[in-house]
């Protein structure tokens, strides 16, 4: 089972990185399944249906969300009637959508699973319990699982990647959309990067207008944040291979494409 994944997609810059690298993408790694977190794809928090439809008209088969999931009212109006889109699974029970997916890639099966970490974010359900519940439930059915954890915290990512070592093919960190260097296949087989990284502006920071940001940090004074529109941008992921035998991981490559990384196609 080979997994293309693209890190959290920032406003329209995003979307026009990952529309135009995607194909290419595809053909260079050829994935059975595509994964695009997309929570911050609409003018950087949430995402619409019309953005949704874009993004699988572009070559995404399963698309994964975080904190920002509600953040445009219109995903009410469709979460429910998709089975292709996942928010964070230990949101409150009778949370609108789901947090597990299954993938169909020829006479292959694919898990994937969003869940969102606790520090320095919301309090929500404990993530640990509720994966561990849903591994459970997919090992009925597959041996291949792909896990996105959308947390703020480099040792909650860790941790979880420690918790799922050898239960699961893949765990890649989103949300904190600096790409982190620590791509590895953990001793029991499974594929880790704490953060896959994001694809969208990459002059701003964390996506957003520079110019803003720093204003804030100097100030301290409320600012609106904005995407960075113009400038250069970028589009971060990771290509995970897994073993048809057990699901576990034999491959894990980070994918970074900017103006100081170019990817030739």
């Amino acid at each position: 089972m080979k997994i293309l994944f693209i890190g959290d997609v920032v406003g329209s810059p995003g979307r026009e990185m990952l529309k135009e690298n995607l194909p290419h993408l595809k053909k260079q790694y050829h994935p059975d399944v595509t994964i695009v977190n997309g929570e911050n794809a609409a003018h950087g928090k949430g995402i619409t249906e019309k953005i949704y439809r874009q993004m699988k008209e572009w070559g995404a088969n399963v698309i994964t969300l975080g904190n920002h999931a509600w953040d445009k009212k219109d995903i009410f109006e469709f979460i429910d009637d998709v089975n292709d889109m996942v928010r964070p699974a230990n949101f409150p029970p009778d949370t609108p959508g789901k947090g597990m997916t299954f993938y169909k890639a020829g006479n292959k099966e694919i898990a994937v699973i969003n869940a969102q970490g606790r520090t320095f974010l919301p309090p929500i359900e404990d993530p640990f319990r509720v994966v561990d519940e849903l591994v459970k439930e997919a090992k009925k059915r597959t041996p291949y699982i792909f896990v996105d954890f959308h947390a703020e915290a480099t040792s909650e990512k860790q941790a979880i990647g420690w918790f799922l070592d050898g239960r699961v093919g893949g765990v890649a960190g989103t949300h904190t959309h600096v790409q982190t260097a620590d791509n590895r296949i953990l001793p029991k087989g499974t594929a880790y990067i704490t953060d896959a990284g994001m694809t969208g502006p990459y002059n701003g920071i964390l996506g957003m207008d520079k110019d803003s940001v720093l204003r804030r940090f100097h100030t301290a004074l409320p600012v609106r944040f904005e995407v960075a529109e113009d400038g250069p941008t970028q589009l971060s992921g990771v290509f995970i291979e897994m073993n048809k035998d057990n699901g576990m991981a034999r491959r894990i490559e980070r994918i970074l494409i900017n103006n100081d990384h170019p990817f030739f196609h």
